[in-house]
């Protein structure tokens, strides 16, 4: 977990993605589309991606992506991501977090 702690340090947000999920594309589409400065990695082309999948399930992320961090925060998953933007607290989330300027 420490892996994790480390790569989502000093990120207002960050995605754990992986490049053929057709779900963390529409998350990172959701959330780039508020103008949010975003830090993505592809489990999938980065040397350490599966150690990184692993911490990330140990945290209770299932399944591993996309895994969605606001403010050094675990919101989880798809599902959680799109509650709060049904509930529109997705962009006050991401203005408290320095995500996005409005």
């Amino acid at each position: 977990m420490d892996v994790v702690t480390r790569m989502v340090a000093d990120r207002p947000v960050v995605i754990f993605s992986r490049t053929t999920c057709c779900v963390s594309h529409t998350i990172k589409t959701l959330i780039s589309g508020f103008g949010a400065n975003l830090t993505v990695y592809e489990l999938d082309e980065i040397l350490n991606g599966q150690q990184v999948e692993r911490a990330l399930q140990q945290m209770g992320c299932n399944p591993s992506v996309p895994a969605v961090f606001i403010g050094q925060q675990l919101v989880g998953g798809p599902n959680q991501v799109m509650s709060l933007q049904l509930r529109n607290q997705l962009v006050p989330l991401l203005i408290r977090a320095g995500a996005i300027w409005i």
